[in-house]
């Protein structure tokens, strides 16, 4: 077992900002550089000012070629810091972009590799949230948080190394106002509370963005209803719990803040009455009386990079809490690769005695879906589930190209455990097609494309003729290249899962789920469907899941499921002819046809 402890905070942040460590070095001596030349100016003031106070009531004799060029070596200070500070945020802003794109790129593969579960137990809003705005905000901390830290330090360390060659005493007034500040403002925000809070306002964040995509989604239906967003109880709820966090986060913090501006921006209070009793002890020393002068002027130039410096520590905690959460889905198991894969030559299915249940790690629930599941789909054979809802008949197909790791039992293709196949290799094999669709917002080609990558534009074409879609698309704006979604181009329901169906005949694997694939199918339309599956299925393990009987009653056999367990199989005409769940299901199908509504 690995005892490393784990980053955390600062050092996890620098963690991640060091996979470009030379840019960032290189942004850092150039922010350290930025910094010097920035007080150059302020040193070039001091020697002007030394030299009128030595002249006393004389100050036409001083000499105007030695203030010209102070005054030259003032510019050329802030020309460099400001050169250097731009050359530094540069180098900082490529590092930062090229680490968030690495760091999107990694999130997004392991997502990928994560099992179903992990998605049915988090909220879209929040996974949008932390691939968006967690991982913009790591941006903010490399592209300007490093440089301005190394800036302030810099800054801060070198007016104390000037303070002190001039004047002691005068640099520890300065000092114990500011460490007393700083101590104030990081009690205030750097402690157990200001982490807490900082939890939960992302908490609240993320639950108000699952609510908003929740909302939006329901539109439709919030629309015909008459309603509004305060009668959408879950998202109103979450707005007016961040409403109630944010009051009371400023109500918590407003004193602690007031304290700290107040007495960071009095530094001069502090210098004048100390100036005054050195002066005191030493009327008539002019050199007091300039570095007196020099301190009134830059001492309250100390509380620009303290500002700064408590600006980006309350940041950083912003930062890492983002990053504890983006850490949260990294060290999520994706699940396990063989050490020693396998690969089938034959593509039967065959469930061993499976028990499976979904877990929800948020809600501490663990519900049984499969309980003993055995039978075998034979290759080139068409296998029909069918029960009533929530009998397992979608957790079954799901299982098949492991979406999920069993319990217990075994999922074999010719034989050989899915567990023992690589993840790409098995997805190779199983094609589906779902009954609820997903298109991309992309071309009609690009979304056929998905089943093959590779395929030639002759090959996706004709796979759209094979799914009977190929005449609907030639009536589209732009083709094949029309965009979904885009000017108002839709597809039915029907149109889009035509679209599925070329996508599964592009990729033509040799095990096929179909997920009631014509139901959204007109009867117009429904021959075509059928006319496209029938040339889909050929010599293919197929799976299909019904709803409508009469869609699989051609079936070699039907796997009745209810309660997560197999009641019932065999082919259509021998379940007719015993009492049993199929056919009672058969009986409620066919008296549904002389349905119909009665005048009132």
């Amino acid at each position: 077992m690995d005892k490393t402890k784990k980053k955390e905070g600062l050092s996890r942040l620098f963690e991640i900002a060091g996979q470009k460590k030379g840019l960032l070095i290189l942004a850092a001596l150039l922010s350290a550089g930025s910094a010097v030349c920035m007080l150059v100016p302020y040193w070039a003031v001091y020697e002007i000012l030394k030299r009128l106070l030595c002249l006393g009531g004389n100050p036409i004799t001083a000499d105007g070629a030695s203030m010209v060029n102070w005054g030259w070596i003032a510019f050329g200070g802030l020309a460099g810091g400001l050169i250097l500070l731009y050359a530094a945020l540069m180098c900082s802003h490529v590092a930062a972009f090229r680490i968030l794109y690495g760091l999107r790129v990694r999130l997004a593969e392991h997502i990928g590799r994560l099992p179903l579960g992990y998605l049915n137990n988090s909220s879209t809003g929040a996974i949008k949230k932390t691939m968006d705005q967690n991982i913009e905000k790591i941006e903010g901390f490399i592209a300007h948080t490093i440089p301005d830290l190394v800036n302030v330090a810099a800054t801060v360390v070198l007016m104390l190394v000037i303070f002190f060659s001039l004047d002691a005493w005068l640099t520890v007034v300065c000092l114990a106002v500011v460490v007393l500040s700083l101590f104030l403002q990081f009690s205030n925000f750097m402690g157990e509370k200001a982490k807490k809070f900082m939890s939960i306002y992302y908490d609240a964040q993320e639950k108000m963005s699952a609510s908003a995509v929740q909302y939006v989604r329901g539109m439709p239906v919030v629309k015909i209803f008459g309603q509004s967003v305060r009668s959408f109880r879950q998202f109103n709820a979450e707005i007016q719990a961040y409403k109630t966090f944010a009051l009371k986060c400023c109500d918590t913090y407003q004193n602690g803040m007031i304290a700290f501006t107040v007495l960071l921006n009095s530094i001069v209070t502090f210098i004048l009455p100390m100036g005054l009793l050195l002066l005191q002890a030493n009327p008539h020393s002019l050199s007091l009386a300039v570095v007196w002068l020099f301190f009134i002027i830059m001492g309250p130039g100390m509380a620009s990079p303290v500002y700064k410096l408590t600006f980006l520590g309350g940041n950083t905690r912003d930062i890492n809490e983002g990053v504890t959460r983006i850490d949260s889905i990294l060290e999520r198991r994706p699940i396990p690769e063989p050490a020693n894969p396998q690969e089938p030559t034959k593509y039967d299915v065959a469930f061993n005695h499976v028990s499976f249940s979904y877990e929800n790690t948020e809600q501490k629930t663990h519900t049984e879906a499969l309980h003993d599941v055995c039978f075998i789909a034979p290759q080139g054979k068409i296998t029909a589930l069918v029960g009533p809802s929530g009998s397992g008949k979608s957790t079954i197909a799901s299982l098949i190209p492991r979406f999920w790791d069993i319990e217990q039992g075994q999922i074999l293709i010719g034989g050989v455990d899915i567990r023992q196949i690589t993840t790409n290799k098995l997805m190779d094999m199983v094609a589906f097609v779902f009954q609820d669709t997903f298109l991309f917002y992309d071309t009609i080609y690009e979304n056929i494309a998905v089943g093959s990558p590779t395929a030639t534009k002759e090959k996706v074409i004709a796979a759209a003729q094979s799914a009977q879609c190929h005449d609907f698309i030639e009536h589209l704006p732009n083709g094949y290249e029309t965009k979904i979604g885009d000017k108002g181009v839709f597809l039915s329901g029907g149109e889009a899962q035509r679209i599925c169906v070329a996508r599964a005949i592009l990729k033509n694997a040799p095990i096929l789920v179909l997920d009631e694939a014509t139901a959204f199918a007109d009867p117009e339309n429904e021959h075509k469907m059928q006319m496209a599956l029938q040339s889909l299925i050929k010599g293919k393990t197929v799976i299909v899941i019904a709803h409508r009987l009469s869609s699989i009653i051609s079936a070699h056999q039907i796997i009745v499921m209810n309660e997560g367990q197999v009641v019932q199989y065999g082919n259509h005409n021998d379940l007719t002819k015993v009492d049993g769940l199929y056919k009672n299901m058969w009986n409620a199908y066919t008296s549904a046809f002389h349905w119909k509504l009665n005048k009132i």
